[in-house]
């Protein structure tokens, strides 16, 4: 009994040892948003400090996990008056909320360098679970270090009132559903 525990422990540190983490270049990535302005025309905006890491064991990372935090205070929509409303507790309360943060649940290959991310995503500390469409180009050779590289383009509509940003303006103001989309190249650490 004692050698089938150690060889079951032994089987499960060599499994997880086999998982590898990615780290976002963060100079080739970002995440961001648009949202309909009075119902004619598109605002976009994206978190200026944000990290992501994926870890994977599988070559075609079907066992991929994708984890993502921003900082909420660096909102940004190239607005100053409209980035202080945006901090405010109306919207994403930053001061209370200082992070949004995604963690996935599933990925699933739909077709040859198409996924669906599967996960859940908080905002003002309020938990929704939701599917993102993703692109993912590589793994190949990064140029300079050699080592291999993945681009990952992944987008989904949220509603924003599920999050209760912006709960009390009206839809005619600012629309409810709200774009994301996040981009990044990941290098193998």
């Amino acid at each position: 009994m004692k050698n089938l525990i150690t060889l079951f422990l032994a089987l499960l540190v060599s499994i997880v040892s086999m998982a590898q983490t990615w780290s976002l270049d963060k100079g080739h990535s970002k995440i961001g948003f648009t949202v309909t302005h009075h119902m004619i025309s598109e605002v976009d905006g994206y978190f200026k400090i944000f990290n992501a890491k994926l870890t994977s064991s599988k070559d075609d990372f079907t066992d991929a996990v994708f984890e993502l935090t921003a900082e909420t205070n660096t909102i940004n929509s190239e607005n100053e008056m409209r980035d202080k409303d945006l901090r405010s507790p109306g919207f994403f309360d930053v001061e209370k909320f200082t992070t949004l943060s995604f963690k996935s649940t599933a990925f699933k290959k739909a077709s040859e360098g198409k996924y669906t991310l599967t996960g859940d995503l908080t905002i003002r500390g309020i938990t929704k679970s939701i599917n993102m469409e993703v692109v993912l180009v590589g793994p190949q050779p990064h140029p300079r270090t050699k080592k291999p590289a993945i681009g990952i383009k992944a987008t989904c509509t949220i509603n924003r009132k599920d999050f209760e940003v912006g709960a009390n303006l009206p839809e005619l103001m600012v629309s409810n559903e709200v774009q994301l989309r996040a981009t990044g190249e990941f290098n193998k650490d």
